[in-house]
């Protein structure tokens, strides 16, 4: 069954038409209300379930804008309101909305929720979010350089700033899969988790530690970052010291490339990891990155359901 739950597994030539599809469908929608079915409604009777552990904005809209536009409904589940959020166990909420639901998005703070949630519950699954990967995430990410470039983002020289997060992880994957360069400038504390780097190298990716944040963006045509305390984390004041040296300033986006791009996935912490000049600046794409989310998880969700061909 053709799960969403992370970018390796898929393979380059299916992350390449997931892509693809979704830079297609949003050309061939420009112009319409953001209400209005894709004129093909390629899911037209089908139901998705989105569940929600962690707190979302993009996500929860995006996921529900995805459905709707590809003519489907959508179901949007708190885990409060749930009772998996009164101890159902992860398989019996996944058999029984395997019943009700075509397909299942689930963002949660535990990845192995996400894996027994596609195990069991017998229809197509989707990474919305988990502690150790954002698939989704990353999808928009590439789709909003490549609309930039107008070119795919083989060759290109991508910079991750900050904490070797999930996000983190997924760019690695995808630095594996579609031949761009990452440079990781972490703290040694804050690397990534270092199987994501062996078997995005083992597939020839191209990953580079590089401590020093001017010498990591130096020439880069990307660069990236994320909150330096993301949900969950306990430990904000001993983060906040040892990532202060990699927030993105206008000095160090200046050692970039002349056209390079800056990404957030959102929300920010507008001066911690980056300045409001960087990030409300020309050459940041945050905002066309957050409306990506929805032409990513449309491609997600058709390649899920064996529908990207129409």
């Amino acid at each position: 069954m053709p799960h969403f739950l992370d970018l390796e597994p898929l393979g380059p030539q299916a992350v390449r038409a997931i892509l693809d599809e979704a830079k297609r469908r949003k050309a061939a929608r420009a112009g319409r209300p953001r209400g209005m079915v894709d004129a093909d409604a390629p899911l037209a009777g089908h139901e998705l379930a989105s569940i929600f552990e962690k707190s979302s904005t993009r996500t929860r809209l995006s996921m529900a804008l995805a459905m709707r536009q590809l003519g489907g409904t959508v179901q949007t589940l708190s885990a409060g309101d749930m009772q998996l959020g009164r101890g159902e166990t992860i398989e019996d909420t996944a058999k029984v909305l395997g019943r009700f639901a075509d397909i299942i998005s689930l963002r949660t703070d535990d990845h192995d929720k996400l894996i027994r949630m596609a195990e069991t519950g017998g229809v197509p699954v989707i990474n919305a979010l988990t502690d150790e990967t954002h698939p989704c995430q990353v999808i928009a990410d590439i789709i909003t350089v490549e609309e930039a470039r107008g070119a795919n983002v083989d060759g290109t020289i991508w910079t991750w700033l900050g904490d070797g997060n999930n996000v983190c992880h997924s760019i690695i994957e995808a630095a594996g899969l579609l031949g761009f360069t990452l440079r990781l400038s972490t703290p040694a504390a804050y690397d990534p988790d270092p199987r994501y780097v062996a078997a995005a190298e083992a597939r020839g990716g191209r990953i580079e530690v590089i401590r020093n944040p001017e010498e990591a963006v130096s020439g880069a045509d990307v660069i990236v970052t994320d909150t330096w305390v993301s949900m969950g984390d306990k430990d904000k004041n001993k983060r906040m010291v040892a990532l202060s040296a990699y927030q993105v300033t206008e000095a160090l986006m200046a050692k970039a490339a002349s056209d390079a791009i800056f990404l957030h996935c959102l929300p920010a912490h507008r001066g911690e990891e980056v300045v409001e000049a960087v990030i409300d600046g020309p050459q940041s794409l945050v905002f066309e990155e957050a409306e990506n989310r929805v032409h990513a998880q449309k491609a997600v969700m058709l390649y899920c359901l064996g529908r990207l061909n129409g």
